[in-house]
């Protein structure tokens, strides 16, 4: 699986600006979605690819400063695409979010489940427009085929409970 390729808020970016040192440096991506760039200011760079910011930046440098700018981005740290998974696995902690992530892969990445984990009752919690949501869904059967291996977003987060037999 490949690590999802567009940037949100909290990555760490380097911009590289061919032969213009002085704005050449490394950014945070802001809460809403951009960063603060010399010469031109706030550019939204969120939900885009590391090269189609570079294009943007590129295009906004064109129209006032610069003939022919040449923007390279580099992603030091993809801190917006995060997944969490606590409880009753191997390696509890926070993993990078994948595209086409799923219940049962995060849960792998994770060590897998230990002998203590209540496979049937595993929650899912996630960020929803209305606040959160929670859905239980039962690995034991995801592994068997009988449910459905719930793709995962950015920002969810996995409990395996401890099984109390």
């Amino acid at each position: 699986m490949v690590p999802s390729t567009t940037l949100g808020p909290g990555d760490v970016i380097d911009v590289r600006v061919y032969d213009e040192p002085d704005l050449s440096t490394t950014y945070q991506v802001g809460s809403d979605g951009s960063i603060q760039f010399p010469l031109i200011g706030k550019i939204e760079i969120a939900h885009k690819t590391p090269a189609e910011a570079a294009n943007a930046i590129s295009d906004k440098l064109k129209t006032s400063y610069l003939r022919d700018p040449q923007v390279s981005i580099f992603v030091k740290e993809f801190n917006s695409k995060r997944i969490y998974v606590m409880g009753q696995v191997e390696k509890p902690g926070v993993f990078a979010y994948e595209d086409d992530m799923n219940i049962l892969r995060a849960i792998i990445l994770a060590g897998g489940p230990t002998k203590l984990a209540a496979k049937r009752n595993v929650l899912l919690t996630r960020k929803t427009a209305d606040g959160e949501t929670q859905i239980e869904v039962s690995i034991e059967d995801v592994g068997r085929g009988q449910a459905e291996n719930i793709a995962l977003k950015p920002g969810d987060i996995i409990f395996v409970p401890e099984s109390i037999f």
